[in-house]
């Protein structure tokens, strides 16, 4: 393993060596992401933080060695993408920036570490340049707030203030002058959770704000690297039901290149009872986005969990019901016509996955190689699937010639913990798939728990609906379409 020399105080623009490893972006012809080689690439994996156990030893560089062997763990289970946030200010000593515009030497070596790390590893990056939620909580002790000389009065005007606005250009200047070189960097979140009390209780401000940092970043990495990276402005699910407006920006915003907002459903994924709820919630809301975009462009949730069972109920949910609960959400998320599985904050203690997310991971990363995502032009088919027996909640999406489908067994769940029961009888299932174009198909049936492919049936239509009889589900299962 190469590293950069530690960093020295005062920091040089001194970019990462040029990428090694392909950038990513969206593909031309589907709402989906291809490396700029043209192979199809779907993001799967989970949010992280430079403080929690699997990265802390980074700071430093206390235990390199252990975030190298974790990431080379990571890669060997399929997980290919990390959403991180530059800062992660749950404490006083990991701020990027102190004061305001003086970049940490030690922060800046333990990015370049991480990059170098991701690199040698083919491990993408989702970054956003702040962490939101702990920047407003202590927002006191943070170093834009002018009480500590910097920029901003009120964190209620991070949006609205023209000096703060200038400091969010020198952190993402910065930040793309130096990293941005990376194949590492998949791309830019680039405000986590966008809120109306980041911007005087309003949405009004959110648009041209958008605007106004992605012209400057994009114009940045067009000087510094002759190309961007792809960018999205993340949404707490919840705030779309108290300002439907805020659509118009995070689905649709002409500057931005794909969708992203978190799954956080107060009855279901939040405080979850029994494993298929949360799972039928996800896809809901995912075709609640879809029907948002009005154009082919990638959508995923880049942040779900059980976090008002964590953080206000103090409880860690059980690993065998969290791995349930954890690989239905994700399947649910991939059929219904997201991008992957959707990113967990993983809401446990320790603060990391469990062994049985990460196989769950390995198992997606496996499938996903059955469809060409490059020219899949889903749409949701979770209503128009039409299934023999109502044992199962249905996910699908599909275009003329490919479609994914996911059947999850919803009539036989343990009272507790809520998880479906190994001993259910085997039901079989016919379903009609509509859209697909007359001709001949390939059906791969999968293995979610096993990883592994079931076998084969083929299949004929002459219309545009296609029928396929199953073999006896006990639990779920799921599908890839293929015209032959």
């Amino acid at each position: 393993m190469q590293l950069l020399d530690a960093v020295k105080a005062p920091i040089t623009k001194t970019p990462l060596p040029k990428a090694s490893l392909p950038w990513i972006q969206v593909a031309p012809d589907a709402p989906y992401f291809i490396t700029e080689e043209g192979q199809n690439w779907t993001p799967i994996g989970q949010n992280d933080a430079i403080t929690w156990p699997d990265f802390a030893g980074l700071f430093r560089r206390k235990n390199l060695a252990a975030v190298e062997g974790h990431l080379a763990w990571l890669a060997g289970h399929g997980v290919n993408c990390l959403r991180f946030m530059l800062e992660y200010c749950q404490t006083e000593n990991r701020y990027l920036e102190r004061p305001a515009g003086q970049f940490q030497p030690n922060m800046v070596r333990l990015w370049d570490d991480l990059f170098a790390l991701c690199e040698q590893y083919g491990m993408r990056v989702l970054l956003t340049p702040y962490d939101t939620f702990w920047m407003w909580i202590r927002w006191h002790k943070h170093p834009y707030n002018q009480a500590n000389g910097g920029p901003c009065s009120d964190r209620r005007r991070w949006l609205l203030c023209p000096a703060t606005l200038a400091a969010i250009k020198n952190r993402l200047t910065f930040a793309t002058e130096r990293w941005g070189g990376s194949g590492a960097l998949f791309a830019w979140d680039l405000w986590n959770e966008i809120h109306p009390n980041h911007a005087g209780n309003s949405t009004a401000a959110f648009y041209d704000f958008i605007s106004e940092i992605s012209s400057h970043l994009r114009a940045v990495e067009m000087q510094c690297h002759g190309r961007t990276h792809p960018q999205t402005v993340s949404l707490f699910g919840p705030v779309l039901h108290d300002h439907p407006g805020v659509t118009d920006v995070i689905f649709r915003h002409p500057q931005l290149d794909f969708a992203s907002t978190h799954f956080y459903d107060a009855a279901t994924i939040d405080n979850p009872k029994d494993t298929i709820s949360s799972a039928i919630c996800t896809g809901a809301l995912v075709r609640e986005a879809l029907d948002h975009l009005h154009i082919p462009r990638p959508f995923f949730d880049s942040e779900h969990g059980p976090i008002h069972t964590f953080k206000d109920r103090r409880r860690t949910l059980p690993a065998p019901f969290d791995d349930e609960y954890f690989r239905h959400m994700q399947w649910a998320h991939l059929a219904s016509g997201a991008a992957g599985g959707g990113m967990r904050w993983p809401n446990r203690h320790p603060h990391v996955l469990t062994h049985g997310m990460r196989a769950a991971q390995r198992r997606l990363a496996s499938f996903v190689n059955l469809i060409d995502w490059s020219r899949f032009r889903r749409r949701n088919l979770n209503q128009e699937l039409q299934l023999s027996t109502a044992a199962f909640a249905k996910f699908a999406c599909g275009d003329a010639e490919q479609a994914v489908v996911w059947l999850l067994r919803q009539d036989s769940t343990t009272k507790r913990p809520g998880t479906i029961m190994k001993n259910a009888k085997p039901v079989p299932v016919q379903l009609t798939v509509p859209g697909l174009h007359a001709g001949r198909y390939v059906v791969h049936l999968w293995d979610t728990l096993a990883g592994k492919e079931l076998g084969q049936l083929h299949a004929e239509t002459f219309d545009n609906s296609l029928t396929i009889d199953l073999p006896p589900i006990r639990a779920d299962l799921a599908l890839a379409i293929i015209k032959s």
